[in-house]
């Protein structure tokens, strides 16, 4: 969305749009701790050519661009939401919960 370029999905295809919740046996650890890493530095390379209020080239399903700050915002409030998905696994896995 912030640069404009056309992605292939990683896991995803046109046939199976929701092939990352299908698993196979090439899902592995070693795979994901390879996959995330370069993912985050392609994403980090693309955000350093763009200032904060600098708006998206792409627009993916939305009408208007967005700029950096709201999708930097954004992605916090959705690595926010997971964690708090996986804390909830957890809490019912080992019956721990916080303070």
């Amino acid at each position: 969305m912030l640069t404009g370029e056309e992605m292939e999905p990683i896991y995803g295809t046109d046939e199976d749009p929701d092939g990352e919740f299908h698993l196979t046996e090439a899902d592995t650890w070693d795979e994901a701790r390879t996959t995330w890493p370069a993912e985050i530095e392609h994403a980090r390379a693309n955000a350093a050519k763009f200032g904060l209020d600098d708006l998206s080239v792409g627009m993916g399903r939305r009408t208007k661009p967005f700029s950096l700050r709201w999708i930097y915002t954004h992605m916090i409030e959705e690595y926010a939401r997971h964690n708090g998905h996986a804390d909830l696994v957890r809490e019912r896995i080992d019956g721990a919960t916080g303070e």
